[in-house]
């Protein structure tokens, strides 16, 4: 007979095998990317979900069937890459070599866009290029923020600073 303490660590020992292996097996079945400062390479006749990296760059020969999303980084599409989803791109540029394939919209911020005649793009095409873009996003909040900031404490001064009575 075991006691009670037993049969809760046999529990939760069991509990914890299952949720290891539940998540192994969602990771291995979703095909997702994600990365932080690591470049992402979808080779050829490989296929991925949804591919997200933020301080990196992505490189695809294969198909991917959800969206492609950089922030500071660039995709290169080359010849036959096939993404079904949206491209978009922040302080990247967007490379599509040969016959690739956009079936969404491809959108680039503070990028280029180098496109062979041969690809396609099956949405719309949105292209901010230049940093002045880069800017104005991240620039104008701060500008903002400090205005702001600088009418509190000038209001504070006003309200605190001593007065003197006029002469008569």
């Amino acid at each position: 007979m075991s006691s009670p303490i037993q049969r809760a660590v046999r529990l939760s020992l069991c509990g914890l095998l299952v949720v290891l292996f539940s998540a192994a097996a969602l990771a291995d079945s979703s095909h997702e990317r994600t990365q932080f400062g690591h470049d992402i390479s979808v080779g050829p006749g490989e296929e991925a979900g949804e591919v997200t990296c933020f301080g990196c760059s992505v490189r695809i020969r294969g198909h991917v069937t959800g969206d492609v999303t950089t922030f500071g980084g660039s995709v290169i599409l080359e010849d036959n890459a096939d993404i079904a989803g949206d491209l978009s791109t922040f302080g990247g540029n967007v490379r599509i070599d040969g016959s690739a394939k956009v079936n969404g919209d491809l959108s680039v911020f503070g990028g280029r866009i180098h496109r062979d005649p041969g690809s396609t793009v099956g949405g719309d095409v949105t292209n901010l290029g230049g940093r002045f873009w880069i800017v104005l996003i991240f620039g104008l909040p701060f500008v903002v923020l400090g205005a702001f900031i600088a009418l509190i404490i000038w209001l504070v001064r006003m309200i605190t600073r001593p007065r003197i009575p006029a002469a008569a």
